[in-house]
């Protein structure tokens, strides 16, 4: 990421409530280079989904979907994982009726 990453977590967060979502930090990491996990409930079937900052061969930033199971309690327990390997991680969980990410970024899926 170019900006910090409070920074951009605060931007997204905020392109999630001008959307009508509600966005929270669900754990904060490090403050100018955390990595992020963003998950995003779907309220209205159940559903959730996962995103995690990749690099491509080609150098592009993009967001990949780690786990791909839509099962909350799966992705939760991903997560748990993932803070056991790095402590400095952010997480930002989106609820959304639709189920949008608000990722600006390239979402790049299976």
């Amino acid at each position: 990421m170019l900006l910090s990453t409070d920074i951009w977590v605060g931007a997204l967060i905020r392109r999630a409530e001008l959307g009508g979502a509600f966005g929270v930090v669900a754990r904060k990491g490090d403050a100018r280079a955390g990595s992020v996990l963003v998950k995003v409930l779907n309220r209205s079937d159940g559903t959730a989904r996962l995103y995690s900052e990749a690099t491509r061969g080609d150098g592009e930033r993009v967001w990949m979907r780690p786990a791909m199971s839509d099962s909350e309690p799966d992705l939760d327990a991903y997560i748990e994982r993932a803070l056991r390997i790095d402590p400095d991680l952010w997480v930002v969980e989106i609820e959304d009726r639709e189920g949008r990410h608000f990722l600006t970024e390239t979402v790049e899926t299976r």
